[in-house]
């Protein structure tokens, strides 16, 4: 199981607690963590990633391990502790201003 935990105004729009729980198919990639919680939760589709390109939402960001994984490829294999259900996969509203 992949945990997911996610930012309070996506908990709300899903109705979930901090944390899910996915069963994901195949390797485990940001892409194939995202398709899996959309599926799940089809209220989520179009809030973390844009409906057309499929790119991330530019106040949002993608950590694991204490990695910023924002700007790495959707493709790229998670880590470890990831995959395993050791560390959760953490999408993080990100602030912006001056």
């Amino acid at each position: 199981m992949i945990r997911v935990e996610l930012p309070q105004h996506l908990r709300t729009l899903a109705h979930v607690g901090r944390e899910v729980e996915l069963e994901v198919e195949g390797p485990v990639t940001q892409r194939s963590v995202l398709d899996a919680l959309e599926a799940r939760y089809p209220m989520l589709r179009g809030t973390i990633r844009d409906h057309g390109t499929q790119q991330r939402r530019a106040f949002l960001r993608f950590f694991a391990c204490e990695e910023d994984l924002s700007h790495e490829s959707p493709d790229s294999p998670l880590p470890d502790a990831v995959v395993s259900g050791k560390e959760p996969f953490l999408i993080v509203g990100a602030i912006a201003g001056g």
